[in-house]
C-alpha cells in the first residue's frame, strides 16, 4: 500500500530551523588552536648561554630574525650553526641580498670577552644591518 502522505506540505518546509549546524564553527576554532599552538611554541634556535641579566626586555621574536650567539669560549654561532667572523660576514651579506633589512639579535654569554661581541657587531656595522638587539636574561626574582 502506498503511504497515505507521499509528500511534505510546503508548510513544513519553510518553518523555522530548529538547530544551528556547529560544524564551521568548529572548524575554524580547530584552526585558531592549531595557529596559537604553532606560535606559542616558535622560539629562535640558537646555542645555549647564559645571558646577563638587565631589569626589562624586550621579545624580538619574528620569524626572519637571525640569532647570533656567543658562547663562553668565544665561538660564533649563526642561528646554532658554528661560523667564523669571515663566514659570518658572507652568510649575513648573502640573507641581506635575499631580505634586506632583517632583525639580528645577538646573544653574548656572560662570562665571553667583550672584544668577541665588538667583533660581532662591527661585522653587523659593516653590512649595514639595522635591525640589531642585544638579548639579555631576567633578574633573579
Amino acid at each position: 500500500m502506498a503511504s497515505a502522505r507521499t509528500s511534505m506540505d510546503d508548510d513544513e518546509m519553510d518553518g523555522p530551523v530548529d538547530g544551528i549546524n556547529i560544524t564551521p564553527l568548529v572548524d575554524v576554532l580547530m584552526v585558531v588552536l592549531v595557529m596559537f599552538i604553532l606560535t606559542a611554541t616558535a622560539q629562535i634556535a640558537g646555542i645555549k648561554v647564559d645571558l646577563p641579566k638587565a631589569s626589562s626586555s624586550v621579545s624580538l621574536s619574528e620569524s626572519k630574525t637571525k640569532a647570533i650567539s656567543v658562547n663562553n669560549d668565544g665561538q660564533v654561532f649563526l642561528d646554532a650553526y658554528p661560523v667564523t667572523l669571515a663566514e659570518l660576514e658572507d652568510r649575513l651579506r648573502t640573507e641581506k641580498a635575499m631580505n634586506p633589512g632583517f632583525p639580528v639579535i645577538v646573544r653574548g654569554d656572560a662570562a665571553v670577552q667583550y672584544q668577541k661581541v665588538v667583533q660581532v657587531l662591527d661585522v653587523l656595522r659593516r653590512l649595514d644591518l639595522n635591525q640589531v638587539g642585544l638579548v639579555t636574561g631576567k633578574p633573579p626574582q
